[in-house]
């Protein structure tokens, strides 16, 4: 039976589990894909099947099922399923932040030489120029900088991880 501390403290991980995915969904991600993660991220394993998912959600499998196609789609969750079990576990790609924010950088690419094909249409000493050249030069930067801090990021967790083996 469960104590009363840890039906406290269930609902408080569901609460923010909730809390997470809302930043998640704010940021782009579909509503249902941002809780199926948030739920996979907080689990104490790591990892949930698609009927953990939908108890918890409380949601029908379908809802779990295009959401999970989803994360797996974008790389952020995968399938595994251990030997002689029936039932698949989704888990939360160890690299998926990581992974994702590169993923970006072509979407940097084309937004940069968009706002220039800009430029050259409206004209640099314009208005509209200008803003466009602000764009396609804030993308350019962008473009640039973040590869330096993902591999920043990389030479960190090697570390950490070499100090903590």
């Amino acid at each position: 039976m469960a104590e009363v501390g840890d039906d406290a403290r269930d609902m408080a991980e569901r609460r923010y589990a909730e809390k997470f995915a809302v930043l998640l969904w704010e940021s782009g991600y579909p509503r249902m894909a941002a809780r199926v993660f948030a739920s996979i991220l907080t689990a104490e394993n790591g990892r949930r099947t698609a009927a953990d998912l939908a108890e918890r959600l409380q949601v029908g499998p379908s809802a779990i099922s295009g959401a999970v196609k989803y994360l797996i789609d974008v790389g952020m969750v995968v399938r595994e399923r251990e030997p002689g079990q029936r039932r698949d576990h989704y888990c939360a790609r160890p690299s998926a932040w990581f992974d994702a924010v590169a993923a970006n950088l072509d979407v940097y690419t084309r937004f940069e030489t968009g706002a220039r094909e800009g430029v050259e249409v409206f004209g640099a000493d314009t208005p509209v120029g200008e803003r466009l050249d602000e764009v396609s030069r804030a993308f350019a930067f962008l473009r640039r900088e973040i590869p330096l801090l993902l591999e920043k990021w990389r030479a960190q967790e090697e570390e950490r991880t070499a100090r903590t083996s």
